[in-house]
């Protein structure tokens, strides 16, 4: 393809085709051209159409007919000027009567339109696979409206009208020849060659349309094809997808408007996104405001819980759940799950040294309290998926494998997923973080608990993970420590280089 709307190769078959029909229709099939044998009629055809493929070739194949996918109208033109060459040729030498002449023109023009028109959809259908596949599809509406209705009605009616006329003066022309040839309807072979002009004629014309509407379902269902790929992103939660908008019309007017509901629905989406995110900092801070830990604690176990599940979501078991929007709702969520620390009182929730039996009892106590507080919220607000899965993490996270955990002794699967990842995230980063009773564990030690806890406290492929993706755990305490050693500088007044 030399441009891309111009395919040298379908055009020149297009043209050859048209005139191997069209010599074959005059030389073998027309019973009317007796004077001139079929290597003059085949030799004089075949010359006509080559020179104006030529033409169509080097002179028009940038022609602004081409540009705007309107080929229909300029092969039509290129083979009615053609056929009128051609036409007066015979005319001159070999005294065409009007009849005939006006089917060479006739037939010739109507080549030049099922020419054009094939062209013409196939251009379309290039061009919007090339769009499509190069994510280059424009998203607006653009240029002036053309009803697709009134385009395919246009063609259906053309379609007819090309049909009608070429068969009605087939007809004419032919009682007219049998008027004029008595022995031709005595002996029987005109009969027989009416019938076969008619059948030929037919055939031709049936091959023409079956082609010329293929194409055009081709191209209607690769456009809806496109729009319900891309409607079928956005219901799995790719709500920045877009429709395709290929030509302007019915279809592209559809998919603009949706387009325009989409663009609304994202911003009320991340509207709402940034609503959620504010109530959960807000919750969280206020948990840590009252709680021993840091800040750094929330961040680096939502990191550490983005990076197992980002890892288990690999394996097809945890693939139907593991999604990208799950995923990132589990670490927009995880920071509330010590939420109920704000119920404990402070001579239990701040005392410095190792809990007695009865306080540890009341400790125990936070998973249900902050379950039980996301729940009211998430009663006000109706079903809201961010703080049930919230509300999930904060009541399951001390839950352990084997059945000892708190508050419910959930055992193995009964536990949710988010529960189990959160357990071991949490876990870690007390291990690795100082306390007012113990020092940081380094990485190898707190490693070395958390295998021992393997099948115990934590699910095994939780486990697997942790050990799978370590790296990633020492580079975020990493990142974290370091973020917090400069904000503690900074407090002292002292200036980091």
């Amino acid at each position: 393809m030399t441009h891309s709307h111009y395919n040298a190769p379908l055009t020149f078959n297009l043209y050859a085709l048209a005139g191997v029909v069209f010599g074959i229709y005059a030389g073998r099939v027309c019973p009317m051209l007796d004077t001139l044998s079929f290597t003059q009629l085949f030799s004089h055809i075949a010359s006509t159409f080559g020179i104006t493929f030529l033409v169509r070739h080097f002179l028009l194949r940038d022609h602004y007919l081409v540009r705007q996918q309107r080929q229909a109208r300029l092969d039509s033109l290129l083979m009615f000027s053609s056929s009128v060459l051609l036409a007066t040729f015979y005319n001159l030498h070999y005294e065409f009567t009007l009849d005939s002449n006006l089917k060479v023109l006739f037939g010739m023009t109507l080549f030049g339109f099922f020419t054009g028109l094939l062209l013409q959809l196939k251009s379309k259908t290039d061009c919007f696979d090339n769009l499509d596949r190069q994510q280059r599809a424009q998203f607006e509406l653009s240029g002036q409206r053309q009803s697709l209705v009134k385009q395919l009605i246009f063609l259906i009616s053309l379609l007819f009208v090309a049909l009608t006329a070429t068969l009605t003066m087939v007809a004419v022309k032919d009682i007219f020849w049998l008027e004029h040839n008595p022995q031709r309807v005595l002996d029987g072979t005109g009969v027989i060659s009416v019938i076969k002009e008619f059948i030929f004629i037919a055939i031709v014309l049936a091959a023409y349309v079956i082609a010329i509407m293929t194409l055009w379902i081709k191209l209607m269902r690769r456009v809806l094809l496109s729009h319900e790929c891309s409607l079928m992103e956005v219901t799995q939660g790719n709500i920045s997808k877009r429709l395709p908008i290929f030509e302007h019309n019915e279809l592209g007017s559809m998919a603009s408007l949706t387009n325009q509901m989409l663009d609304s629905l994202e911003s009320s989406q991340n509207e709402v996104k940034t609503t959620r995110d504010v109530a959960i900092v807000s919750l969280s801070a206020l948990a840590e405001s009252r709680d021993n830990e840091t800040g750094a604690h929330i961040l680096r176990t939502q990191e550490y819980v983005r990076a197992l599940a980002c890892y288990l979501s690999r394996f097809e078991q945890h693939q139907g759940l593991l999604t990208d929007s799950y995923i990132e709702l589990l670490y927009k969520s995880a920071p509330l799950h010590d939420v109920g620390k704000v119920a404990i009182p402070d001579n239990i929730l701040l005392k410095p040294g190792k809990l007695t039996d009865e306080e540890f009892e009341v400790m125990k106590k936070h998973p249900e309290l902050g379950a039980k507080a996301l729940s009211m919220a998430e009663n006000q607000l109706g079903s809201n998926s961010f703080l049930k899965l919230a509300k999930e993490i904060s009541l399951t996270h001390h839950e352990k494998w084997d059945g000892s955990g708190y508050p419910n002794q959930l055992k193995g699967a009964e536990i949710p997923l988010s529960g189990r990842l959160m357990a071991l995230a949490d876990v870690y980063d007390a291990l690795i973080s100082e306390r007012v009773y113990k020092k940081a564990f380094s990485h190898e030690k707190a490693k070395a608990i958390i295998l021992q806890g393997d099948g115990k406290h934590f699910d095994p492929q939780v486990v697997e993970a942790f050990i799978a993706i370590e790296h990633q755990f020492v580079a975020i305490a990493d990142k974290y420590r370091s973020m917090e050693a400069k904000e503690n500088a900074l407090e002292s007044g002292v200036v980091l280089a």
